[in-house]
């Protein structure tokens, strides 16, 4: 059906194969597409907004983000038309349908697969495509897949893994030339790695003594170093964590500090982790708070390890004071060490290749511009640092701002930016004959391993095979040491400071000729900024720093896209290291998802009717009635006895949570309008303020909550306050153990008593789901009238669309129901039949019995108008 569109004669950027194949599947009919990363899930996106790019053509985008919504691809500016729904106005213009991105997300209570539910509700020819690049979120759960094709009406499922045919055979012919340059740790390095290792197996195994129910697989030592492993831990210990005891807590928040220390070990500096070791301890001491691991014998190796990097104390005096590798000696009586990190003199020696074969290759139009990616901003902003002054003047500049603190660090800064060079205050030369030795030993095992004039290509990288790469596969051979240091080396390249004409902010420019640029993988604002740039620069040579499974993709498409143009890739990595590990799990992570999406796809029973285009889907159906045909008391559609569609009126705020689109499933309309009082009114007498309890504590402290009953008191006769809660996730007003007899200000149980007394007609109701709200509001509207969207706009606080015998001032009313003897009862038939205060204060005893209708109501309100003070004060009644 789609063929005929008129925006697919636009002309379009150039396919690759693949993608050719991907358009003409989805072309033909629906589906979900899942791909892997990196390899191009929104190019997919953009292809088929450009297909249906076309002023007469409406689609809607579901699921993006608002840097993708303005993104630029392939010369096309056009925008998802946000800014052209000005034009739409008064246009005769067809919804032709929907396209959605990280479909994976797509849960039966989220809004969008209410749009979609409405749609194909209302639209039985318009198309919807899916679209995903997470094929591990599908690994969770139970048929995860087929539930999110139900609530996407999809029939099909496209699997595009990177070892699919189509891709491997294409990308195999346009593969970039890959140099894998395989780190070694250093000694001191490996050391604390296996520290970190053993104390965090150590956490790992406490956990699961501590909680049994955890005996799962996925709370592995591997999995432990993957990013996900926060996620996992939180889904397993979420539901109970109420529960749990301040031991397993404790574990928890150790497990993620272990795992941040693995991450600074391999990423920053010696410095950065050393500082990072010792704010923990010290944060142990000053809040005692109660972390176990520190006192292991691990933990110690660790600590002893991250100081030897960064200084050593003579063995003189390590003599007399055994312990002193224990605690932090003070700065005159170290010997600065300054470790520096194995990847920046890799780093070192690629740029000089990369310079060397710039000058030897005029032949390839003059020398290739080079982009290094690394993690992040901080690892960017360490290179950049590091490339324009070298390692020791850096490392030496940080030691003395992080440790010393006395100002010096700036000094020396300045100094080597003038030209001076720093200060060498490190006792290197005095170091004995066996340090001197383990420090050659380490700077051999240092060494670059690099592959000898042949190619790695990027299906061995990407692990597309079915075991990884062997070490003893790919033939190695260690690089010639030059004997000069980094620091030389940062001296001898003449770095520029120059405006990068580039569209991201997070670029650092290194050198302009060739134009050298540093990027952050991750942390970006803008997720796009570093495929923009790559496009923009057209490096020759691109310097992975950091491995990165999506940008390695991405790079293999790049490549594709620019057939018989140069570009090679230096793949750094941590021989053995948890870093390698980290990215080979991801690997394995995805490519386990995969065959067990290709195994469900085989035995997936979908029926006829998943599409939606009849009427016999009963995913469409609303109402009980698409349960139970034998009862009479609703119709089809959720239709009452009477013949009236049953509808609530609904704020437009409330359509970020899920409970319209639970209503709506029930059999109900809702109204979207702006509503000044109330949230949901589901009768022209009852009125609902919806809270969360995190919502609740806030409007109570701030008193907002007071105005907001104030409002619906005033305007509905049956104002309710409605509180959901999750049940997974238990709470209490009070604190544990805690019993107040008296009312306390501060409480939120007493400020949540004072309204209810204030409020004698409002409801409160306690739900601990949407679901249970969505059936409450069913039965709460059952023969009732229906709302009027129009009178519940009106009412504002202003409002003069009430009956004459409900408009009071505010201010009065509230004074006289605070009286003594004047209640929620008598307080209407005492303002009917007094015009004021004034009034009031003249009536006598026998006329306001007459009024109240009760004789001890009405002598309590005679002696507060008509007794002094002083009397009251004599009698006891009152303390002065």
């Amino acid at each position: 059906m789609e063929r005929g569109l008129p925006g697919e004669r636009q002309s379009m950027a150039p396919l690759l194969e693949y993608e050719r194949q991907q358009v003409l599947e989805l072309l033909d009919s629906d589906g979900l597409v899942v791909c892997a990363r990196g390899l191009g899930a929104d190019r997919l996106l953009y292809l088929f907004l450009r297909l249906h790019c076309h002023p007469a053509c409406l689609v809607l985008v579901l699921n993006t983000q608002p840097a993708e919504e303005v993104r630029p691809r392939d010369g096309w500016t056009g925008g998802f038309g946000g800014h052209r729904s000005r034009d739409w106005c008064g246009r005769n213009v067809k919804l032709y349908g929907i396209l959605v991105y990280r479909a994976h997300r797509i849960i039966e209570s989220c809004q969008e697969a209410f749009i979609l539910r409405l749609f194909r509700q209302k639209n039985k020819l318009g198309f919807i495509k899916a679209f995903t690049d997470n094929a591990v979120a599908f690994d969770t759960g139970f048929c995860h897949v087929e539930r999110v094709m139900r609530n996407l009406f999809m029939k099909k499922l496209y699997l595009w893994p990177r070892f699919h045919v189509a891709v491997n055979s294409f990308l195999e012919q346009h593969k970039p030339e890959v140099v894998e340059i395989r780190v070694s740790m250093t000694l001191a390095m490996l050391a604390i790695q296996t520290a970190i290792l053993d104390v965090l197996n150590a956490c790992l195994k406490e956990l699961k003594y501590h909680n049994l129910s955890l005996e799962v697989e996925d709370l592995s030592l591997e999995n432990a170093l993957g990013k996900p492993f926060d996620k996992t831990i939180c889904h397993y210990l979420d539901p109970l964590w109420h529960q749990l005891g301040a031991k397993t807590k404790s574990l928890v928040q150790d497990l993620k500090i272990l795992r941040t220390l693995l991450q600074y070990l391999s990423q920053y500096d010696c410095v950065t982790f050393l500082n990072l070791l010792e704010s923990l301890r010290a944060t142990e001491k000053v809040f005692g708070q109660n972390s176990g691991w520190l006192f292991l014998d691990a933990s110690t190796s660790m600590f002893v390890n991250a100081r030897a990097r960064v200084y050593r104390v003579p063995d003189v005096k390590l003599s007399k004071k055994t312990k002193t590798s224990e605690k932090m000696a003070g700065p005159e009586e170290q010997e600065l060490v300054l470790e520096s990190n194995p990847k920046w003199e890799a780093l070192t020696e690629v740029l000089k290749e990369i310079e060397t074969e710039n000058k030897e290759s005029e032949a390839l139009g003059g020398p290739g511009q080079v982009l290094i990616c690394a993690s992040d901003d901080r690892t960017c902003c360490q290179l950049r640092d590091y490339l324009t002054a070298g390692a020791e003047a850096f490392l030496l500049r940080l030691y003395r701002k992080t440790f010393e603190k006395d100002g010096k660090a700036e000094e020396v800064w300045v100094n080597f930016r003038k030209g001076d060079g720093p200060k060498r205050t490190m006792k290197s030369d005095k170091r004995p004959k066996d340090a001197q030795n383990k420090e050659r030993a380490s700077t051999k095992r240092g060494a670059l391993k690099r592959k000898k004039k042949r190619e790695l290509t990027l299906t061995q990288v990407l692990g597309t095979a079915e075991e990884p790469p062997e070490e003893g596969a790919v033939e190695e051979d260690l690089h010639k040491q030059t004997g000069s240091s980094p620091e030389v080396c940062g001296g001898e390249i003449q770095h520029e400071s120059f405006d990068l004409n580039v569209s991201s902010d997070a670029a650092y420019g290194i050198l302009k000729e060739p134009l050298t640029i540093i990027h952050p993988l991750l942390g970006c604002s803008d997720p796009y900024a570093l495929t923009r740039v790559l496009h923009e620069v057209e490096p020759r040579y691109v310097v992975l720093y950091d491995a990165e499974l999506t940008f390695v993709r991405q790079l293999e498409i790049y490549r594709a896209s620019r057939p018989g143009k140069p570009l090679r890739v230096y793949f750094f990595v941590y021989g053995g290291s948890t870093e390698e590990q980290r990215y080979l799990t991801a690997l394995c992570k995805e490519k386990e998802a995969f065959e067990k999406l290709i195994r469900e796809k085989a035995s997936m029973v979908v029926p006829e009717e998943r599409e939606g285009r009849d009427e016999t889907n009963l995913d469409l159906a609303r109402g009980t009635a698409a349960m139970d045909t034998s009862t009479d008391t609703r119709k089809a559609g959720g239709q009452e006895r009477n013949g009236t569609q049953p509808s609530i009126v609904v704020d437009m705020r409330e359509f970020r949570s899920e409970l319209p689109s639970l209503i709506h499933r029930r059999g109900i309309d809702i109204e979207p309008v702006t509503l000044k009082v109330g949230d949901y009114i589901l009768t022209p007498e009852l009125c609902v303020e919806r809270k969360s309890v995190s919502d609740l504590i806030g409007s109570l402290h701030s008193g907002r909550l007071y105005s907001q009953c104030l409002a619906m008191s005033r305007y509905y006769r049956r104002p309710v306050l409605l509180i959901e809660f999750d049940p997974s996730k238990p709470f209490s007003l009070a604190p544990r153990g805690a019993f107040v007899q008296e009312m306390s200000s501060s409480d939120v149980s007493s400020k949540l008593t004072l309204l209810t007394l204030h409020f004698p007609r409002l409801r409160l109701l306690w739900c601990p789901s949407p679901h249970a709200t969505a059936e409450l509001f069913e039965e709460l509207k059952q023969n009732k009238p229906q709302p009027d969207a129009a009178t519940a706009m009106a009412i504002t606080e202003d409002s003069e669309t009430l009956p004459e015998s409900d408009r009071y001032n505010p201010g009065p009313q509230d004074f006289v129901q605070k009286m003594p003897g004047v209640n929620a009862k008598n307080c209407r038939s005492l303002m009917n039949q007094v015009q004021n205060i004034a009034e009031l204060a003249t009536l006598s005893l026998e006329r306001l019995t007459g009024i109240l209708g009760h004789s001890g109501n009405a002598k309590q309100l005679h002696d507060f108008l008509h007794t002094a003070y002083a009397d009251l004060v004599s009698k006891g009644r009152v303390r002065k």
